[in-house]
C-alpha cells in the first residue's frame, strides 16, 4: 500500500491542493519568501494526512538519556496515537508498545523502576525488553509466547537525547541532521543533567510552535522583560541549517555577561549566545554554556498539542537557587509564546488569513527552511505512490 494509506480521490484532490500551493512557495522568489497560509494549520482533512505521512515517518524526540539513568528505569507517554514505554534494560534503552498482546491494555502508567510489566488485566508478564515472560492460565496448544512480544519502536540517542521514529522503515536520522553535530559538539550536550520536566497542553497547531521558538522577530516584541536584555532582536543571526533541521543564534549584547562557563572548549563567541535548533518535525532546542531547554511537540489535534519540556544543567555547574530562578523564567517565557500561539490558532479560519511574507533570514530564515523540509516531505510522498 502507498504512503497515501488507499485515501478516498476526494480526500486525496484535497490534499493535492496543499501540496500544489507548498510547491508553489517553495519556489518563490528568495528575495520574496512567503509564509504557510492560516489552512495549513486549521484543515482537519490535511492534519490527519500529515499525522499519518510526515509526522508518523519522522523522528521524535522521547526525551533525555538521564531520564532512565538505571536498569528498569521507564517513563510513559502517547504520541500520535501510539502508547508508548522508553525503558533502561540490561542491553540499553528501548521504546516499546505500551500495549498487552492480549486484549490491549496499557501495561504501565507514569515512571518509575520495575524489573517486569504485569499486564493490570490478566497478569501477562513482560520482560524490559518486551518478551513475553508469562501468561497465566494460557493452555491452547496453539499458544506460543514467542509470538506475543510487546511491538518496538525504532530508537537512537544522540546528544544527550532519545528519539524514536513510529514507522515500519525508518529514515536515516543522522543524514537528515547532518551537520548538526558540528554546530552543538562545542556545547557537550550530552554532558547536560536534567533538573527539571514539564508537560503542558497548549491549543495551537504543532507547526506554530516549531515556527515560533525557531524565529528571533518576535524575540523584543513578545518578551520585552524575560528575554529581550539578553536576546534582542536585532542580534539574531541565522544558523547553519540541513536537509531535517534549522538553527539560528540569540546573541547577548556586549554589556551582558555570559551565564557561566559551560564546556572547557567552548568558544567565546558560543559562551556568549544561546544556539537555537529545531530537529523536524517536533523538536526545537535552546543551548547555553550551563543550560539546555528543550521543547518536544506531540500533535493531538489538528489545534491541540503536548508540549514536553526539559531544562538541564551542564555537569550541574549552576546551583539550586539559580536552577529555580532558570525554571522560573522559561516558564514564563512558555507562558508568553503560548499565549500569542492560542490567539493566534483562533485567526486561521479567516479567508485573510493567505500568508504573509517572512522577513530576511537573520530573523525567520528558519521559518523558510521548515517551511521547504515540509514541502519536500510532501514531494517525496506524491512521488512514492
Amino acid at each position: 500500500m502507498s504512503k497515501e494509506l488507499a485515501i478516498s480521490p476526494l480526500l486525496l484532490e484535497h490534499v493535492q491542493s496543499f501540496r500544489d500551493e507548498l510547491g508553489e512557495l517553495a519556489s518563490a522568489p528568495a528575495e520574496a519568501p512567503q509564509g504557510l497560509p492560516g489552512r495549513f494549520y486549521a484543515d482537519q482533512d490535511f492534519f490527519e494526512h500529515e499525522t499519518k505521512t510526515v509526522l508518523k515517518g519522522g523522528w521524535h524526540c522521547a526525551g533525555r538519556v538521564d531520564e532512565v539513568p538505571n536498569v528498569g528505569d521507564y517513563f510513559t507517554f502517547n504520541l500520535l496515537g501510539e502508547p508508548i514505554i522508553i525503558v533502561r534494560a540490561p542491553n540499553g534503552i528501548n521504546a516499546l508498545s505500551n500495549v498487552c498482546r492480549h486484549r490491549g491494555m496499557r501495561l504501565a502508567e507514569g515512571s518509575g523502576n520495575t524489573k517486569r510489566f504485569v499486564c493490570p488485566y490478566h497478569a501477562w508478564i513482560y520482560d524490559t525488553d518486551g518478551a513475553l515472560l508469562r501468561a497465566t492460565r494460557m493452555k491452547n496448544s496453539g499458544f506460543d509466547p514467542k509470538n506475543c512480544k510487546l511491538g518496538e519502536f525504532h530508537i537512537l540517542e544522540r546528544f544527550g537525547f532519545i528519539y524514536i521514529c513510529l514507522a515500519e522503515n525508518a529514515p536515516d536520522f543522522d543524514q537528515s541532521v547532518s551537520g548538526l553535530e558540528t554546530l552543538i559538539s562545542e556545547y557537550e550536550p550530552e554532558n547536560y543533567h536534567l533538573v527539571h520536566t514539564a508537560t503542558e497542553i497548549w491549543n495551537t497547531n504543532w507547526k506554530c510552535l516549531v515556527e515560533n521558538f525557531m524565529e528571533g522577530y518576535h524575540l523584543s516584541v513578545v518578551h520585552p522583560e524575560t528575554l529581550h536584555g539578553y536576546t534582542p532582536t536585532g542580534l539574531s543571526r541565522k544558523g547553519p541549517s540541513g536537509d531535517g533541521f534549522t538553527s539560528y543564534f540569540a546573541n547577548y549584547p556586549e554589556d551582558i555577561e555570559s551565564r557561566g562557563k559551560g564546556a572547557p572548549d567552548l568558544s567565546e563567541e558560543s559562551r556568549h549566545r544561546s544556539t537555537l535548533f529545531s530537529v523536524f518535525p517536533c523538536q526545537v532546542v535552546s543551548v547555553a554554556a550551563t543550560l539546555l531547554v528543550s521543547l518536544s511537540i506531540r500533535p493531538l489535534t489538528v489545534d491541540t498539542i503536548e508540549v514536553k519540556w526539559t531544562m538541564s544543567n551542564y555537569k550541574s555547574e549552576l546551583d539550586e537557587d539559580t536552577v529555580r530562578q532558570r525554571i522560573a523564567l522559561w516558564e514564563e517565557v512558555n507562558r508568553e509564546d503560548r499565549e500569542k500561539l492560542e490567539i493566534m490558532q483562533q485567526s486561521f479560519g479567516s479567508r485573510f488569513a493567505n500568508g504573509g511574507p517572512l522577513a530576511e533570514a537573520d530573523y525567520e530564515g528558519t521559518v523558510l527552511d521548515f517551511l521547504h523540509w515540509i514541502a519536500r516531505q510532501h514531494a517525496s510522498i506524491a512521488n512514492s505512490d
